[in-house]
């Protein structure tokens, strides 16, 4: 099998440590996918970009960006893939924590409830590990996700001088970007000697005007100059916001990070409507959006005054279609 086959994975690390680990690896055919699919492993001095073409993932450029101490120092590059997330989650006892795949093109991106992710040329297409000891505040570490994303990218724009991109957050887990999906989150969970071994994946529209539209486009709509975001530049800025804002995280809980939440997603004061159940029916009502309960739900207060919990109804791609209310003593 050779290198430019679908499933060919360049091991890349920033530091001869995990150089060393790439090295590892490799010798000793580690990794592998889901159901038995075979995987040909790379050293990061194998990636001959001339092969892959000029838009290929630049990894010199991404580390030459980075400067965490955890978190995307090992990557895994792939040109074409079946999808990132099955390699981080399927391996993910082989992997140091904070270890990332990043793939040009993938066949088979997941999404939120089984839902497929488009994957063209263009698109930032990633999965990282992270390991938590509290399972109650798990399903918050997607927040911090999708924060990391919105500032990493006013990052790049900061120091390149690009007019201001504002993407923001959709709860729970999107990005939108002038009233269109861009990107989403997606993190899922096992649970393993006492850990919560957390897979984390990103799907962002950066040079791909389809399905919806992208970064690049809306940069040339605002500027005359000819820069464009580079996904190199986003994933370093990206995993070095990430691991700044999850030690916040981690040591002062997310309510530490809620206003700057609040300053980038599109819900506080929005009115939606909910259902209820009373007896056999159900029923129907406005409430206005507070902000989030201590365990990630949406905070609203209904005309009554009652303060409540909503939750999604678990069979619609829109969350804010027909969202259920439990109320709060």
């Amino acid at each position: 099998m050779d290198a430019a086959s679908p499933s060919a994975l360049f091991l890349c690390g920033k530091s001869s440590a995990e150089f060393e680990f790439a090295k590892s690896l490799k010798n000793n055919d580690t990794l592998n996918l889901p159901n038995g699919g075979k995987i040909s492993t790379h050293l990061q001095s194998d990636i001959n970009s001339s092969r892959f073409g000029e838009d290929a993932f630049n990894v010199d450029m991404f580390f030459s960006s980075l400067s965490t101490k955890r978190f995307g120092r090992f990557l895994i590059w792939s040109p074409l893939l079946s999808s990132t997330h099955d390699i981080v989650s399927h391996n993910f006892c082989e992997l140091p924590v904070g270890s990332v795949c990043v793939a040009d093109t993938q066949s088979k991106g997941r999404g939120r409830s089984k839902n497929a992710w488009e994957s063209p040329r263009g698109c930032l297409m990633l999965s990282f590990t992270l390991q938590m000891d509290d399972g109650k505040i798990v399903p918050l570490v997607q927040y911090v996700v999708c924060l990391a994303v919105t500032e990493a990218i006013k990052d790049v724009c900061d120091r390149n001088g690009f007019p201001c991109i504002d993407v923001r957050i959709k709860w729970p887990n999107d990005l939108y970007l002038n009233g269109l999906k861009v990107g989403g989150i997606l993190c899922t969970s096992t649970y393993k000697s006492k850990k919560f071994n957390v897979s984390s994946g990103l799907g962002l529209n950066v040079g791909n005007e389809k399905p919806t539209t992208c970064l690049n486009t809306v940069l040339k709509e605002l500027s005359t100059s000819s820069n464009e975001f580079r996904r190199e530049d986003i994933t370093a800025a990206f995993f070095n916001k990430f691991e700044m804002l999850y030690d916040i995280f981690i040591s002062q809980g997310f309510q530490t990070l809620e206003e700057l939440y609040y300053r980038t997603w599109l819900h506080s004061g929005q009115r939606v409507i909910v259902q209820e159940k009373n007896e056999d029916r159900v029923v129907e009502n406005l409430v206005t959006i507070q902000g989030l309960t201590s365990s990630g739900y949406l905070l609203a207060i209904g005309d009554d005054n009652q303060m409540c919990e909503l939750h999604p109804n678990g069979n619609s791609f829109d969350f804010f279609n027909g969202l259920l209310r439990r109320k709060l003593e």
